[in-house]
């Protein structure tokens, strides 16, 4: 099974503009997800397998990479018309190389853990980021809002308590329709980069006492980039007042360096489900959870360090009126991509830009007018679907 990708090179003032989109070579499907970075830059692909990528300096080199395949770089001047696919190669990883913890991912995990302080930044950074979050309505949309935020970390030999983000700049785009409003307030907005950063939030899930809760097993062995991964499966195995998660850890054979977390809640009991998802709803409104997933993302820089790179959450529920016959599906779609990094001069957030978990990122940006909106920044590029809704919503103002 292989991969293309099509380039597609410009040029818009003195910014150099890469932009293709990733396929899968075999079936011709669209590739969301994938990594490309290039010159300390970073944007992934759309659910269409589309990306743009804007640098100040000239790109030289681009990377693109996926969970399963090698890792490949391609020279932009080697490019041409008669040459713009690029395919990326499944990686081949070999069984026996997990029999000497095949018995044991539960130590396997720990010694993972133990290496987080080796593993990731032990000075404070800012992330340049581009966060998006949307709310469907059955098939259509109902809410977009999405900008570029400033995210800041502590060492990650501290806690998560002094992390914050702020916003840089934003919009937003509500349906005109009465019918349409959802005000029911669940997990998820700017801060989840803060609260699910699994590796540093040890007490999300990393620590001795949750792993206590579940099973973990070994799976077939994968690659990230160029890089092999050990990856284990977590399944609850006792029942607790609070809801657990299915999920799967991926681990750097070399490094043992947490690269990519999966998880999905356990939706076998609606209450607890509830509890984790819901924040607020009206008095009267029946709120059934469905689904929520959390794809968390860190991936290995120059300096031998892991970073958070990419993180988005999933939450699917039904919402009912007590004097309805049918409920209402709903859909809630947040996402976070790390465009660039530094540690240099880097100061905490200030108390009063700090986005808080009570905070709604709709409420503190403006509405979606300025076609140059995004200038230079780099996004991640709306879909096919996402770009028609914004303009049917657009023309109902």
């Amino acid at each position: 099974m292989f991969c293309s990708l099509l380039m597609l090179l410009g040029a818009m003032a003195q910014k150099t503009v890469i932009s293709g989109v990733v396929v899968n070579s075999a079936t011709g499907r669209a590739i969301e997800g994938a990594n490309v970075t290039a010159e300390g830059l970073s944007v992934v692909t759309n659910g269409d397998g589309y990306f743009v990528l804007k640098s100040d300096a000239k790109i030289e080199t681009i990377a693109v990479s996926h969970v399963g395949y090698r890792l490949k770089r391609v020279s932009v001047d080697g490019l041409s018309a008669e040459n713009q696919k690029i395919r990326l190669e499944p990686m081949a990883i070999q069984l026996r190389e997990v029999l000497v913890v095949a018995d044991n991912p539960r130590e396997l995990v720990n010694a993972a853990i133990r290496k987080i302080p080796q593993n990731y930044s032990p000075v404070p950074e800012l992330y340049r980021c581009f966060y998006r979050e949307t709310a469907m309505k059955r098939q259509h949309y109902i809410c977009v809002a999405e900008g570029v935020v400033d995210m800041y970390k502590t060492s990650y030999q501290k806690g998560n308590g002094r992390d914050g983000v702020a916003i840089s700049k934003g919009r937003r785009l509500l349906s005109p329709k009465r019918s349409d409003t959802l005000s029911v307030k669940v997990l998820g907005g700017p801060v989840a980069p803060v609260q699910l950063d699994v590796v540093k939030n040890t007490d999300f899930l990393l620590n001795s006492e949750e792993l206590d809760h579940y099973e973990l097993k070994m799976e077939v062995p994968t690659s990230i980039g160029d890089r092999s991964q050990y990856v284990i499966s977590l399944t609850p195995r006792v029942k607790l007042p609070y809801a657990l998660h299915f999920g799967k850890l991926y681990i750097d054979r070399e490094t043992l360096a947490f690269t990519r977390v999966e998880l999905t809640l356990d939706m076998s009991d609606r209450q607890k489900a509830t509890d984790v998802m819901l924040i607020k709803k009206p008095l009267g409104v029946r709120f059934k959870p469905k689904e929520m997933s959390l794809l968390v993302d860190y991936r290995q820089g120059a300096d031998g360090l892991s970073r958070i790179s990419y993180i988005r959450t999933t939450l699917r529920f039904n919402c009912d009126w007590k004097r309805k016959l049918f409920s209402t599906s709903f859909a809630t779609f947040c996402e976070l991509a790390v465009i660039s990094s530094t540690n240099r001069d880097v100061q905490p957030i200030r108390g009063r830009e700090t986005f808080d978990q009570r905070d709604a990122f709709f409420d503190k940006v403006d509405y979606f007018r300025d076609p140059d909106f995004w200038q230079d920044y780099n996004i991640i590029e709306p879909t096919e679907s996402l770009d028609k809704a914004v303009q049917r919503l657009l023309k109902k103002y």
